[in-house]
């Protein structure tokens, strides 16, 4: 089995059962909506057919502080043709109202730039755009002002419906696109008050940047959106951006996911571009948990192929992935429990490590060192369960174990009836034994399966 995770975007290409069933088995592991298309129909549909394929986690990636265009039908757009560009519903409009902000020669870059306009004039309440190339302009298309700190509002009138609908229908996860600073993120958890699931920042600005290490404190992911990065930075400044939060998230234990462009000419095309591939497995080798497919599985012609290739590469990419996390000062209990984990395993041979946890954390701990055997997370919470199925080599598993007399011995006999252990391997487990403190896995055990067994009816 692979153990990086593939988040599929699900759209018209990709919401009919049979084809989820068939990216499901290919290796999707996570399904994402994004609400810059759609409505809530559509949503609600994609819920019920991703839950009736697989157990799997579902994230709705709000807009939030995103600039997107509106526009009532698609148009081509020619070098040297002027837009003209509203704030308030008109033919073509923006989804905020920034006109204060905006100066005459401000670039606006279109479709992740790949149309790029500069502002040639600004009259009552209308932006006037000279086109700059060539391209197709459509509803929904995400728009970047590079240089700009714009005093757009956190969460739209949308943004607040969706985050009812992540509540109503119990989704695992709420994404929030341009995620600032972590004030953003507090007004988020101010407006979900009642969402029980987790909060994945999307880092895709230069104040994101700035800000990340603040930003961490504040969620349990975060996703490496490349597309606006690269809009909003310079595009050469982007890989190693990729790769410094990547180590800082691996080091503090969060799940990361890399998006954006991965395999993006599979929309058309059966098989990727051979730097496409060499993207997807630096990504893995940088120490990502998950990579995701955006237009390539909501829009393109090949959803399943997609999600078949970036198994595939996952595979291969899989066997040189190492530890980049140093050692630093003391965390937590459950922080120095993994650190002897990742010793052991070094040292001896261990065929799978089983973690018995009740947040997630330990195992996510454990995997940030990419050790070779197997994680199995055994939880009581079904939404944990969904949620570690986004984290790099941990396969997890509900269990309400709580009530057992040797919950371990009780984990191995469920494991073992499942054919996930076996009699001859040699199993690594980990607990919190005597202690309600969070994050105080403090029990390391290490057994034969067979030897294990026998103790049953002792």
């Amino acid at each position: 089995m692979k153990k990086t995770k593939i988040i599929c975007t699900i759209g018209p290409a990709s919401l009919q059962t049979e084809i989820l069933q068939k990216m499901y088995q290919a290796g999707m592991n996570g399904a994402r909506i994004n609400t810059a298309y759609g409505d809530l129909d559509q949503y609600r549909l994609i819920v019920h057919n991703v839950r009736e394929t697989a157990d799997i986690p579902i994230i709705v990636d709000i807009k939030g502080p995103e600039i997107r265009l509106r526009v009532e039908r698609k148009r081509t757009v020619k070098k040297g043709d002027v837009l003209e560009v509203g704030f308030n519903r008109e033919e073509i409009s923006f989804n905020h109202d920034f006109y204060d902000k905006m100066s005459i020669a401000d670039d606006v870059y279109i479709d992740n730039g790949k149309i790029r306009t500069r502002v040639i004039e600004k009259d009552n309440g209308m932006l006037r755009l000279l086109v700059i190339n060539d391209g197709e302009i459509g509803d929904g298309k995400g728009v970047n002002i590079p240089n700009k700190q714009l005093s757009v509002p956190t969460l739209s009138k949308k943004d607040l419906e969706i985050i009812e609908f992540a509540k109503k229908y119990d989704v695992e996860y709420v994404a929030l696109s341009f995620t600032r600073s972590v004030q953003d993120v507090n007004v988020l958890k101010s407006e979900a008050r009642g969402f029980e699931g987790a909060i994945i920042a999307k880092i895709e600005n230069f104040e994101g940047v700035k800000n990340f290490e603040e930003i961490l404190g504040g969620v349990e992911c975060i996703m490496v959106a490349r597309g606006d990065l690269g809009v909003e930075i310079r595009p050469e400044k982007v890989p190693l951006i990729q790769k410094s939060l990547i180590k800082l998230c691996n080091q503090r234990g969060k799940t990361v996911v890399t998006a954006t462009e991965m395999l993006e000419s599979m929309i058309h095309r059966p098989t990727p571009t051979r730097a496409e591939v060499s993207d997807v497995a630096n990504s893995i080798l940088d120490g990502t948990d998950a990579t995701m497919l955006s237009g390539e599985t909501s829009i393109g012609k090949y959803p399943v192929e997609s999600v078949s290739m970036m198994s595939r590469i996952a595979k291969e990419t899989e066997t040189a992935v190492r530890s980049r996390v140093e050692d630093g000062k003391f965390i937590n209990i459950s922080d120095t429990v993994s650190k002897s984990i990742q010793r052991t395993c070094q040292n001896m041979p261990i065929d799978k490590i089983v973690t018995l946890t009740r947040s997630g954390y330990t195992a996510k701990m454990i995997t940030r060192f990419k050790v070779i055997p197997p994680i199995i997370a055994v939880t009581p919470e079904k939404r944990v369960k969904k949620q570690l199925e986004l984290v790099f080599g941990v396969y997890p598993l509900h269990m309400d174990y709580r009530k057992e007399e040797d919950r371990i011995l009780a984990v191995a006999k469920k494991l073992r009836s499942m054919n996930l252990i076996k009699d001859e391997d040699t199993v690594l487990f980990t607990a919190a034994s005597r202690t309600v403190m969070k994050h105080a896995s403090n029990l390391i055990e290490i057994h034969n399966v067979r030897e294990l067994m026998g103790f049953m009816n002792k």
